[in-house]
């Protein structure tokens, strides 16, 4: 495993994290087989990883306090985010401080995330949504940085809308922040437009999530893909998102199939592996944190954190297939 530079606060975090909303909120999800993978992940070198009160009411976050606390001898990172008061899954422009972060929820929920993990404080506590409007009240900061000094957290992040990177960028140009959790994959480059020079030039952290873009990119979905009920995919995959998604992966499946063809004296490259080799290929990215659930993927999502960049002319053909695209009421 490979490390990186996290921002400013100077920590040499895994290449691949380990994205935990999946164990805790999606089907067919087991506890054992979840401290399994995860104890794979930190035997494969694996040191950061992600989770939130969102996923499960602090199910996950339980999960995680385990995993360290089996442990003791190695650093691990942990980073997890505070819901929104309101509940709202995005922010939107109208949404004022107080009806998304107030101080005092921001307190209630950063203890209740402790009590949750059993752990005496996180390295990151990120706001799991975010509207740039808020820097016009810096209440956010004043108890954040309030938790900081009694050190019950270690830096401040912000977990930015589906498909805006763009709403992040005063709160990365004002310096109070000391990471961005952001959508980065083959589809979505929307943040090497604006949000990653602004990284780069204050020296903030960048968690690449949704590496795989929900699934579409591990090659698996067909245009009849269903879950079973209350699983939250069947609330994004609906006909208009999931029928050009898959179509999507085909066209990139077939430069797969051609590139490999051409050559075949080298270790054919995967769908999954691509996504996420394409992701590291840009250094401005601290980690990914893919959602792992089951010991073989962990296996193979680690194994891309070799340092291992995809060829240039492989690159190129990829950068080709960005989709831009727009929030709609199902893309929460």
């Amino acid at each position: 495993m490979k490390y990186r530079t996290f921002g400013r606060s100077g920590w040499d975090v895994s290449e691949i994290g380990y994205g935990m909303w999946g164990m805790a909120s999606w089907s067919n999800s087991d506890d054992e087989e979840s401290l399994r993978s995860l104890q794979t992940a930190i035997d494969l070198g694996c040191n950061f990883f992600d989770t939130a009160f969102a996923y499960g009411e602090g199910k996950s976050e339980g999960l995680l306090g385990n995993a360290v606390r089996a442990n003791p001898n190695k650093r691990l990172y942990t980073a997890t985010k505070v819901p929104p008061k309101n509940l709202q899954w995005p922010a939107k422009p109208e949404f004022a401080l107080d009806d998304c972060y107030p101080p005092e929820h921001i307190d209630e929920y950063v203890h209740k995330s402790l009590q949750n993990a059993g752990l005496d404080s996180f390295d990151l506590v990120q706001f799991h949504t975010w509207e740039d409007s808020w820097m016009n009240d810096d209440r956010w900061f004043t108890r954040m940085d309030q938790l900081r000094r009694e050190g019950l957290i270690h830096a401040v992040g912000i977990s930015i809308n589906r498909w805006e990177p763009w709403n992040g960028l005063q709160a990365v140009r004002s310096g109070l922040i000391d990471s961005v959790q952001v959508i980065y994959n083959i589809f979505d480059q929307n943040p090497e437009d604006e949000l990653f020079p602004a990284c780069r030039e204050m020296n903030v952290g960048v968690i690449a999530r949704v590496p795989f873009d929900e699934g579409t990119l591990t090659g698996t979905l067909t245009k009849d893909s269903k879950w079973p009920e209350g699983d939250w995919r069947n609330l994004f995959f609906v006909p208009e998102n999931l029928i050009p998604s898959v179509e999507r992966a085909e066209a990139l499946k077939e430069l797969l199939r051609n590139w490999n063809r051409e050559h075949s004296g080298e270790a054919e490259i995967t769908l999954p592996e691509l996504a996420l080799r394409f992701i590291l290929t840009n250094p401005t990215v601290s980690t990914i944190i893919p959602g792992m659930r089951k010991v073989k993927n962990v296996d193979s999502n680690m194994a891309t954190g070799d340092g291992k960049k995809l060829p240039e002319a492989l690159r190129l053909k990829v950068k080709g297939h960005r989709w831009d695209r727009k929030t709609t009421e199902w893309s929460k």
